[in-house]
């Protein structure tokens, strides 16, 4: 069976869901990755409204359009960084930011995961895409220096506050797909092994592939997904583009904003950038992914209303299905 094509709203936020709904719709997507900010998708409300929930369907259906995840980022940031300041106010909304005091941020952040899931269930979602955020992010530079007990301490308050968050998963019968990003817990291929480990390996936790966050680490993308085959809940197409070896861009970026050419690397519209996408999608037909292709669209030197179909169509073409046989089973004369 084909893969479904989806997008992911997050971008879109700040288009009312049914107008990202409609553009979805008519550039030919089958259905919708629906994020948790803007007016998409409120986990607090869809986790007791009925009425809510039926709504969020009847929008989807009018536009024949389905959803096999939601995504809940944002929050999930806020459970574990510290510090916790003004760059996650800005993201969290009130109701979790309340007074502002960090720790309070983070147990209301855990709460709304909580409702994250329970808001997927009744929607009929299986998986949940987000961040976790981190304590031990602020350490990657490793000075001044840092002690293993340091980061050891880190995983352990990730384990601390998420085995509970992942109970009410469990419950609920929904996973978690972390998407291994720089800032998070997991933000590579050893701190993802560090990550499982220190989670105990439990089956609600698994992982949203994004090549974007690899291809500017030199990680092999391709390599992970053959790695850790078992656990790809969520696959997110999105593309980066390097742009290093000037001898002056460098690869962090510099403090410097999207689309400015001194960056070492940036994101770009899906199949522009250097993620190598037919080898990712032979791999992904390999190891019988079966969930949905979602287009994460990010390109700040082009327009988005251009971008988002152009992507549709290059992941169209280039993520082909898999053999129903091999070619050489041809060869049989069947004497």
């Amino acid at each position: 069976m084909a893969r479904p094509f989806t997008l992911f709203t997050g971008q879109w936020a700040d288009l009312p869901f049914e107008e990202v709904a409609r553009l979805a719709s008519e550039w030919g997507y089958d259905g919708l990755e629906i994020a948790c900010w803007g007016d998409h998708l409120d986990p607090w409300r869809g986790a007791e409204d009925d009425a809510y929930i039926q709504g969020r369907l009847d929008i989807l259906e009018k536009y024949n359009l389905k959803c096999w995840a939601i995504s809940n980022h944002l929050k999930g940031q806020a459970v574990c960084d510290d510090p916790i300041d003004l760059r996650h106010k800005d993201i969290v909304g009130s109701k979790v930011w309340g007074d502002g005091d960090p720790e309070g941020v983070r147990q209301r952040a855990a709460e709304e995961m909580k409702m994250t899931a329970r808001t997927a269930r009744r929607m009929g979602v299986d998986v949940v895409i987000g961040f976790t955020g981190s304590s031990v992010w602020k350490y990657v530079a490793m000075f001044p220096p840092v002690t293993q007990e340091m980061v050891d301490a880190g995983y352990r308050d990730f384990a601390d506050r998420w085995n509970p968050i992942l109970d009410v998963f469990d419950e609920v019968g929904v996973k978690f797909a972390h998407e291994v990003h720089p800032s998070e817990i997991a933000y590579d291929y050893w701190t993802t092994v560090r990550t499982l480990e220190a989670i105990g390996h439990r089956p609600a936790f698994g992982l949203n592939w994004d090549p974007s966050h690899f291809v500017w680490q030199d990680l092999d993308p391709v390599g992970f997904l053959w790695d850790f085959r078992d656990l790809i809940y969520h696959v997110d197409c999105k593309d980066a583009k390097r742009q290093v070896g000037n001898g002056r861009n460098g690869r962090l970026g510099s403090h410097l904003p999207w689309a400015d050419p001194r960056r070492g690397w940036d994101f770009v519209s899906t199949g522009r950038g250097d993620v190598p996408w037919e080898a990712c999608f032979r791999m992904l037909n390999t190891i019988g992914y079966e969930g949905p292709i979602s287009v994460e669209w990010e390109d700040a030197g082009m327009d988005r209303l251009i971008g988002a179909p152009e992507a549709l169509d290059f992941v169209r073409r280039n993520a082909f299905a898999a053999p129903t046989s091999a070619f050489d089973a041809a060869f049989s004369s069947g004497d």
